[in-house]
């Protein structure tokens, strides 16, 4: 392998989606570096920030069934039984939630749980709380997912945080996914919550860190012998 292919192994892609947000940054720090040039190196470490920020490296996703995984980069900051949101049809009772809170140092590329269709997506406007807060799943801009899955049903829900003004989808609905796959990604610091159906107990603690695509946040082989839904 050449010196050139071994720096290339070693440098994380950038996801298509912050192209012109690097672009202008790069117009703006030359222009600035021309008038005032202090301002101008500032303007080169937030435009390398903003690289950092869009980086979307790969991932090795574990593909046994029944394994849930990790939709987003992040610290575990919500673990328990919520109502899931209205909008998504999944009924009024609670189910095990997991929250994922990623901060603008976070990758921001959000991840398929596991495989499924996606059934139905559902966007909802609201306000711009900070994402870790419980009450950020009800009040806080959102676009929520549920993926008709071999466990069931269950919702994968982007919420913006006091940063994030965007949440960008990449799919549609009827699209399939695989286990880890790309589906979505939030724009500067926000939360992603999995819903999972009853009798899947999640495996992973408050304060824990999470990698998209990789950790495993539940195991149906383990809750209890559950076995797979058969269409």
């Amino acid at each position: 392998m050449s010196v050139i292919d071994s720096i290339r192994g070693g440098l994380v892609p950038i996801h298509r989606e912050g192209y012109p947000f690097i672009l202008i940054g790069i117009a703006v720090a030359l222009l600035l570096l021309w008038l005032l040039p202090p301002l101008g190196w500032i303007a080169v470490l937030i435009t390398v920030w903003i690289c950092y920020f869009f980086r979307d490296p790969e991932r090795v996703t574990p593909l046994r069934e029944g394994l849930v995984v990790s939709p987003a980069d992040g610290r575990v900051c919500l673990v328990g039984p919520a109502v899931p949101p209205p909008e998504l049809g999944l009924g009024v009772e609670p189910m095990s939630r997991i929250c994922i809170f990623m901060n603008v140092f976070d990758v921001h590329v959000n991840r398929s749980p596991l495989a499924g269709r996606i059934e139905r997506i559902a966007y909802k406007p609201g306000k711009f709380l900070s994402a870790d807060l419980d009450k950020a799943s009800e009040d806080n801009e959102r676009n929520g997912l549920v993926l008709d899955t071999a466990l069931g049903r269950i919702g994968v829900v982007q919420i913006a945080g006091m940063v994030a003004r965007r949440i960008v989808g990449f799919k549609q609905e009827g699209d399939l996914l695989a286990p880890g796959q790309r589906f979505g990604l939030i724009r500067f610091g926000s939360r992603v919550d999995v819903y999972l159906p009853a009798g899947i107990a999640p495996l992973v603690a408050e304060g824990q860190r999470a990698v998209a695509g990789e950790t495993v946040l539940a195991d149906a082989a383990a809750a209890g012998g559950l076995t797979f839904r058969v269409d």
